[in-house]
């Protein structure tokens, strides 16, 4: 059942918590104005931050339909946007000429009818739903070529689509839009004009404790207080890609699956690769240098947690 958009910061963060996601007050607040004033939302940060995770939470705490958009390079208005059904329209043409009852004109017209229309997640997007607008997610808009953030553009401003041969599209009403970016490149300030704008960092430690808390329960608590501290710590270095928290998660789950109350030298040495995805940060950090860091940790824990 569809839910009512939140009416404050503060009823944005429950929302985003009903739906198992600790976010900080800055995310809520922008995504509370995104939301308020029909703005789309455009969220940059590494990967693996929870980006996509809030558009995810987003339809399904509102009860609203996703969209998702997995941009990609030569992504184009085919794959994005809609396309004929040229097969069919052929197999139109074919029994129209054995029948032989059919004006020319009136033909040429249903060919490029919505029924031949194959509709892609763009013009699905400008679609009524009787659940409210839909979350349309773009993600990693990063990925694509330059001509699509510009076709993006008539989107984003207007939320139509003019397609040549049928007419232009437009919503009734604007769908819930977020847009996200890894930053491997920079998008055009067009585009970036027309939405608001949240960096979404790393958390803090406190902060990815309770989303161990929230997302991996079975954890022991002193486990994933040695867990997000040695990743912490990781994310200081200088490593040719740092651990998200999607990371975080998957290395506290496969301890969990290990039997593991806490984290030694061994087991970390074991376990590197479902924390880092480069062997040379592997090779970097397995043995002496782990060994290093969590002594590090555990002697940090120890001294927050004495009188």
């Amino acid at each position: 059942m569809p839910v009512a958009l939140p009416a404050s910061v503060d009823s944005t963060l429950d929302l985003l918590a009903g739906g198992d996601y600790v976010a900080d007050r800055s995310l809520a607040t922008a995504l509370f104005l995104a939301l308020k004033l029909r703005r789309p939302l455009f969220l940059e940060g590494e990967a693996g931050v929870g980006k996509t995770e809030i558009a995810k939470v987003l339809a399904r705490t509102l009860g609203r339909r996703l969209l998702r958009l997995q941009c990609y390079e030569g992504l184009d208005a085919a794959a994005a946007v809609y396309e004929w059904n040229y097969a069919r329209q052929m197999m139109e043409i074919r029994l129209a000429e054995a029948a032989g009852d059919r004006d020319r004109d009136a033909l040429a017209a249903d060919l490029f009818g919505e029924r031949f229309l194959i509709k892609r997640p763009l013009l699905q997007a400008l679609e009524p739903d009787l659940n409210g607008p839909p979350v349309l997610l773009i993600d990693e808009l990063d990925r694509t070529d330059e001509p699509f953030e510009a076709y993006l553009l008539e989107v984003l401003s207007d939320f139509q689509i003019t397609i040549p041969e049928y007419g232009t599209i437009r919503a009734p009403e604007p769908p819930l839009v977020i847009l996200t970016s890894n930053r491997t490149r920079e998008v055009h300030d067009a585009l970036k004009r027309r939405c608001f704008y949240h960096w979404v960092d790393y958390p803090s430690a406190a902060r990815e404790r309770e989303i161990l808390r929230v997302k991996a329960p079975a954890a022991d608590a002193r486990l994933a207080a040695q867990v997000v501290g040695f990743v912490q710590a990781l994310r200081a270095m200088d490593l040719y890609k740092a651990p998200g928290v999607a990371e975080t998660l998957d290395w506290a789950q496969a301890l969990v699956e290990l039997n593991q109350l806490e984290l030694d030298p061994a087991t970390i040495n074991d376990t590197l690769g479902t924390l880092l995805k480069y062997q040379d940060d592997i090779a970097r950090i397995r043995g002496s240098e782990a060994a290093r860091l969590l002594a590090r940790v555990k002697t940090e824990l120890a001294a927050t947690r004495a009188p």
